[in-house]
């Protein structure tokens, strides 16, 4: 099996530096059309320049490829929508979504501004919204489409001083999971990648440079890549790192049932070791999952059969 992406159009955001880069070079090696989006800003998303996103482009097209780049800011919509035109005017089509870019503002909660919060949440939040967005009919009108949101272990489990990240990390997983439902019947898959790698995000955490040299972007960006071909899989959490690579999935203990008139805070402290066993935990495929095991104990409680379907 060979991964391609010959006649495929890829739109990478925060593809001038880093992750992004590499996700946009390893596409382009494969044979596809890449836009090239990227600010141009720092870490903390300040400023702008084109600098780093040309330089991207002339780098595949040295190397025989074919891209273009482009400046949006994924926090604006309108910058956001003539990105996507100017890939479908050159191109026709939109196959595959990475939504990358993003910044940092780390603080604690009770030290950050609620501006600069505000700011991560847009970055990486609205903006995997507004890209999504955009390619999203366009998708569906061609009966298929790859969308990868990238989340991050701070959201998943935590990291101290990001909680605006690691709130609008765990706010892509949410849109994941329902738009999952919401493309399944128009051949749009939707991954989430979890990534690991020594970039100018971790320069301040990670002094040692034998470290950052095995977390390299392209062990990565190997991983990004089996999320967004033809035979990719959909709704799920890719972990990427040093060449570790690792599923993370949302599950739910089976739990436990208590008639109504033991439903009181006392008793569900006194079996929380049940309803928190890890014996029979499963991954609902949708929220209403959740509520249909909880109603079908109800009701064989009370000797009721559920209704079929």
């Amino acid at each position: 099996m060979t991964i391609r992406f010959d006649d495929q159009v890829v739109i990478v955001t925060g593809a001038g530096n880093g992750l992004g880069k590499s996700h946009a070079l390893a596409f382009a090696e494969r044979g596809a059309k890449v836009v090239i989006n990227d600010l141009g800003g720092a870490r903390d998303g300040t400023g702008a320049s084109s600098e780093a996103a040309n330089a991207v482009v002339e780098e595949i097209k040295s190397k025989g490829g074919d891209a273009i780049a482009n400046g949006a800011n994924v926090t604006n919509v309108e910058e956001v929508e003539a990105m996507v035109a100017q890939a479908m005017e050159a191109w026709g089509r939109v196959d595959v979504l990475v939504n990358n870019a993003g910044i940092l503002r780390d603080k604690s909660f009770v030290k950050g501004s609620m501006d600069d919060f505000q700011l991560v949440l847009d970055v990486h939040l609205m903006g995997t919204v507004y890209c999504t967005r955009a390619v999203w009919d366009i998708m569906r009108e061609q009966n298929y489409g790859r969308v990868v949101v990238t989340t991050s272990s701070s959201g998943m489990y935590g990291n101290f001083g990001q909680t605006n990240y690691g709130s609008a990390k765990m706010g892509v997983l949410g849109l994941m999971n329902t738009l999952v439902l919401e493309g399944a019947k128009y051949g749009i898959h939707v991954n989430a990648l979890a990534p690991t790698a020594g970039t100018r995000m971790l320069e301040d955490l990670i002094s040692d440079e034998r470290v950052m040299d095995i977390m390299s972007v392209e062990s990565v960006s190997a991983g990004l890549l089996t999320l967004c071909d033809k035979d990719a899989p959909n709704k799920t959490i890719l972990c990427a790192g040093a060449g570790g690579y690792a599923s993370t999935q949302i599950l739910e203990t089976e739990g436990i049932y208590l008639p109504p008139e033991d439903q009181t805070p006392e008793n569900v402290r006194a079996n929380m070791n049940e309803i928190t066993s890890l014996e029979g935990a499963n991954a609902p495929m949708m929220g209403g999952d959740q509520t249909n095991k909880f109603v079908a104990k109800a009701l064989a409680h009370f000797g009721i059969t559920p209704p079929a379907g």
